[in-house]
This record gives C-alpha cells, structure tokens and sequence, in this order.
C-alpha cells in the first residue's frame, strides 16, 4: 500500500503519561492550558513546520478517540498525516508502538515530548537538518546554568562538577529511522530518554542548541508558567491586532504652462517651465495628499480642496500637504511612510532628489522616498507635455 503522506520525516509526538506529578484528573496531554490541551498546543507548533511530515501521536490506550479529535481538529486538512496509536506502560513501550506504525518512506524520525507543548517549530526543522547533515542522533539541548553538586548516600556533598560539558537535553530528539529501529530491537533495559537508547546500540549522538519554551510541563508550578506565556502571547497578539495598517495610492498629472514657474516636490525649479493648475500644479504634492486621503478613506484632494475654492487658487503643495496630514492624523492615522515617482522627460530630478525627499518628509512628518522615470518617447509624459507624479502611502492606526 502507498504511503498516505508521502512524508520522509515522521514525529511521533509521546503524548501517553498518566501525569501524576502534575496532580491532574486527566493524563497530562489532555490537560488544558488557556483553550487548548497540552496535546493541541503541542501539535500546533508541529503543523508549523515547513515541511510536511508523518504525525504519530501516542496516546492512553483508554483515550484514544479523544485524542484522535484533538489530533484531527488541529490538522485541519493535513489530517491524513496524523496516525494515532495506544502507548505502553513505559516511555520506551510507547515510543516502540509509534515506531511500528511509521510509512515506509520515512527517513527521518524525531521523538517528542508533548509535555514540552511550547517548543518552536524552527526547533524540529532545526533537528532534522543535523541529522541530515550528520547521519547520526540529534538532541537538542540548553547550557546548565545552576552550580552542581554531587552528593554521597548520605545527602553530604562529595565535590562540585564542571558544567561546562553539562546540558539539559530537551526533544525532538532525532535519529535516522534504520539506527533508531535497530537501536530499539537491541535494547536490554529501559532508557529515560531515545538518546540514551541510540547511543546504547554504539551510535553517535550529537547536540544542537535548544529553547527555553521547550521546557517540560511536569508539575502545577510548570503549568501555571505554561499559562502565563500563553497570556503574554495572547496579550502580544491582541496589540498586534489593535494596530491596523492601510495603504493608499494617488496620481496627478499637470501639463506644463510656459508662462508659470515651476513647483515640484515642494520646490522650486528656476528656469522650467511650470505647471497648469488651480493652484501652482505641484503634480507631487498633489499625488501624496491623494494617497493619504485614499488610505484613510477620506476620498480625494478635489473633493476636499476643490477649484471652486478661492482660497487655493495659486496655492502652494505645501499647504495641501500640511492640510491632508491634519485631516488624516485626525481621524486617528499616523503617516508611517510615503513613496512617490516622478514620471517626465523635465526636469531632472536625479540632482534633487534628496532635496525633494527632504522637504517633502519635513511636510508629512514621515520618511518620503523620491524615484523618477521616463516613458521612452511614448505618450503625454514622453512627449514632453508635462508630468505625472504616482504616491503611495502607508498608515498605522
């Protein structure tokens, strides 16, 4: 029969413990955190992974249609890559029942503690590359902090150990699948963990660098530091999702006017010839006032400062531009950026296009990046009837 993923990496997610220490009614991987079960939450970062893989989860025997739900529910339509299985009496028992059910084109298995339901999913990918790289047991595993002392049968201290060889190992641990199986079949006694195992049969093991958030919920006082990261997170999301950003895009365009100087950019250009407009056809302030309009939905310059006005009639860029940037922070927008091109044979930007962009930022009160164009000759800008200006704008709210 054909593989149902197609998979070369399988995760048999350990999810069997009763959790006595945890002093919980239910197994540990079915205890809640926030909204979800341990189990939920640990499959969650798994299906964050890149790439797709074999799930195993090994589960109480007598609880099996429950976490095959909660597998399920959290596969979502990657379902057919999960497989649900009974575990045994012990780790390693239970660890053999996930190894009995891998597909055959799995290359790479990964044991994993569901218990450590907070390990980043950059943790996984990160052990299956080494082991890619070395052929060999991989385990992750954190620098001992904490001074250790070796004691003698009474509870005296005989001598302190270095620490510097020390690590606390945490999971996925990884094995190629032919060292892991033939490791498992020649086991004489338990292990407390699959790197004992792999290095028992005389295979290499070697460590990567693990992650705080892969720490082992094992008593109340874990759950309770499991439940305020889930809170810091959440609040962490909430004033993401509080902060909207929008965009907006606006264009001008303005035929030349011998007889009118030239106003660009906020600028003038001695020696051009300027614009046609109601006011002084600042064709690039006008593109950014209709940017920032269009992104915070307060429709567009003409309906805001229309012709008919005489109080705009000859009026500078500047004053659009002060004005659109009061209309748009009060209704509650911050200007985090603006862009604008330059789109005409004349006049030559590229000499002032830092003046240009720093004049403009000083009238937006954000960063305004400058860029100009032609059109190689073909229409109203290429021959040399005027000019286009096109902005965009981001807003934060």
């Amino acid at each position: 029969m054909a593989p149902v993923t197609g998979s070369t990496v399988a995760i048999i997610v350990v999810a069997a413990g009763s959790g006595t220490r945890l002093g919980a009614a239910e197994p540990k991987a079915l205890v809640t955190v926030g909204a979800q079960t341990i189990l939920e939450h640990a499959l969650s970062r798994v299906f964050e992974m890149s790439d797709a893989a074999q799930v195993v989860v090994v589960a109480p025997a007598n609880r099996l249609d429950d976490a095959r739900k909660l597998a399920t529910r959290v596969a979502g339509v990657a379902a057919d890559h999960v497989t649900v299985v009974a575990g045994g009496d012990t780790r390693q028992q239970s660890v053999a029942a996930g190894l009995a059910v891998l597909e055959p084109g799995v290359e790479v298995v990964l044991v994993h503690d569901s218990a450590r339901a907070f390990t980043p999913a950059g943790q996984f990918e990160a052990v299956v590359a080494a082991v890619r790289a070395t052929g060999g047991g991989v385990i992750p595993g954190l620098a001992v902090a904490d001074t250790i002392k070796q004691l003698d049968w009474t509870g005296a201290v005989e001598r302190t150990v270095d620490r510097s060889q020390l690590v606390a190992v945490q999971t996925p641990q990884g094995f190629p699948r032919d060292g892991l199986l033939a490791a498992y079949a020649s086991a004489a006694e338990d292990y407390t963990d699959d790197a004992a195992v792999f290095a028992a049969a005389g295979l290499p093991v070697t460590v990567v660098d693990g992650d705080p958030l892969a720490f082992k919920i094992t008593t109340p006082w874990d759950l309770r530091r499991a439940e305020s990261i889930l809170g810091e997170s959440a609040a962490g999301e909430s004033d993401a999702a509080a902060v909207s950003m929008r965009t907006g895009v606006g264009i001008d365009v303005h035929g030349f006017d011998e007889s009118q100087p030239l106003w660009l950019g906020g600028l003038h250009w001695p020696g051009e010839p300027g614009l046609a407009g109601h006011s002084d056809g600042d064709a690039v302030a006008h593109a950014v006032c209709d940017a920032l309009l269009s992104a915070a939905g307060l429709g567009d310059i003409g309906g805001n400062f229309g012709t008919d006005d005489p109080r705009f009639a000859g009026a500078h860029g500047d004053v659009f531009v002060c004005a659109t940037v009061k209309l748009v922070t009060a209704a509650g927008f911050a200007v985090e950026n603006v862009a604008v091109q330059i789109v005409g044979n004349r006049p030559k930007v590229a000499p002032r296009r830092i003046l240009i962009e720093q004049r403009m930022t000083d009238l937006v009160g954000a960063p305004v990046s400058v860029s100009a164009t032609t059109t190689d000759g073909l229409g109203f800008t290429g021959r040399g009837e005027g000019v286009t200006a096109i902005a965009t704008v981001l807003l934060s709210r």
